[in-house]
Parts: C-alpha cells; sequence; structure tokens
C-alpha cells in the first residue's frame, strides 16, 4: 500500500513562495503522481502532474510560470515549488499517485492513492 506524505505548507504574503513536497513509502517508478488544491466552498482540481519514469510534465494554465513540479527519484519525494503566490491560491494542497493514465491527469477519481494535505494560504 503506498502513503504519501505532504509537507511544506504555510503562510506567506502575495508574491512570495513555498516549495511542498510529497514522499512516498513505496514503489513510485513509472506512477502519475499529481499535486491538487481544495480551496474552501470549491471543487478540488489538479494543478500539477508528473510522469515518475520519463519526468515528464503538465501544468493547468493558472499556475503555468510560477508552479514547478519535480521529482527525486532517490528520495521518493515529488516537489511543487511555487512562486509569485497569488491570494487566489490559498488552498489545501493535496499529492496524489496512481499507475495508470486512464482519462488524463486531472480527474481526481481516478487517484487511488492520496496524502493528507497541507495548507497554504497566501494574504495579500
Amino acid at each position: 500500500q503506498l502513503q504519501l506524505v505532504e509537507s511544506g505548507g504555510g503562510s506567506v504574503q502575495a508574491g512570495g513562495s513555498l516549495t511542498l513536497s510529497c514522499t512516498a513509502s513505496g514503489y513510485t517508478y513509472n506512477m502519475y503522481m499529481g499535486w491538487f488544491r481544495q480551496a474552501p466552498g470549491k471543487e478540488r482540481e489538479g494543478v500539477a502532474a508528473i510522469i515518475t519514469g520519463s519526468g515528464r510534465i503538465y501544468y493547468v494554465d493558472s499556475v503555468k510560470g510560477r508552479f514547478t513540479i519535480s521529482q527525486d527519484n532517490a528520495k521518493s519525494t515529488v516537489y511543487l515549488q511555487m512562486y509569485n503566490l497569488k491570494p487566489g491560491d490559498t488552498a489545501m494542497y493535496y499529492c496524489a499517485a496512481k499507475r495508470f493514465l486512464g482519462s488524463g491527469f486531472w480527474r481526481e477519481e481516478e487517484y487511488n492513492y492520496w496524502g493528507q494535505g497541507t495548507q497554504v494560504t497566501v494574504s495579500s
């Protein structure tokens, strides 16, 4: 059973930066791993994804140029570096993983494994 643990959330002012980490216990090679977020009163949305085998990465338009997803396979860790944060980025951020592509990267119901989440709060 794969377990995911996020860390690195916190409170920053607009324009600031944070780096989130997602460390997996278990085999993660060639998996699809994504970062999702859920703001109060809103549905959870995917923001970035990576294929751990090839290293290919994907972003939603709202974070392109501001967020960077990366991996350290030796540490079984996926990172989400977030720059130029905006109040609209305030949300609980979750790491998720699945073994098959399915319909793509952004359908949360296709992800089998989830972390507990880490809160990111951006003040203006």
